[in-house]
Parts: C-alpha cells; structure tokens; sequence
C-alpha cells in the first residue's frame, strides 16, 4: 500500500478507505480482510468476474458436481462496476 494516497471518510452511517497500491505492485486486488482487531478478521471478497463465478458455481452446485450439473450452470460476466451499481449478464 502507498501511505500518503490512501484515504479515510467516515460519516454517521458509512465509512470509506480508499487503498492506493505501491507503485511496484500490479493485478487486480482478489480480496481484503477487516475487523476491530487482527484476531477477528472477516474476509470480503471484491467483485470480480472470477468471484462472481466462484460464488454462484458454489450456490448453484454446493457439493461436488455431476458433468451434466457442471455443464447447465449459467455463463456469468461482469460487464461494469461503479459506486452505485454492478451489471452483470446471465447467458
């Protein structure tokens, strides 16, 4: 992370970090961790195509899958991500 860049706004009901990568760090980010203290972190994963797929391949087939249940499962995309909405298509 890069210091100076990265930002705090905290109002009544929300807060915002705004993360700033060091200059030598590339991709894209898969995941962060948050909580009170380092002992009792939740784990958010960002939205990403990948994620997206890796979570509906989980709600849709919870146990391990037949070929034929792999092979019906939806083909999801993310097509855009902005502050106030995400779209995604189903094929």
């Amino acid at each position: 992370l890069l210091s100076p860049e990265s930002s705090v706004s905290v109002s009544a009901h929300n807060a915002v970090v705004g993360l700033a990568k060091a200059p030598g760090s590339t991709g894209l980010w898969d995941k962060f961790s948050f909580g009170p203290e380092p002992s009792a972190l939740q784990e958010r994963l960002f939205v990403s195509e990948e994620n997206v797929d890796g979570f509906l391949g989980t709600a849709f087939c919870p146990s391990p899958c037949s070929q034929s249940a792999l092979e019906r499962q939806p083909l999801i995309e993310v097509l855009d991500v902005t502050e106030d909405r995400i779209q995604i298509r189903v094929e």
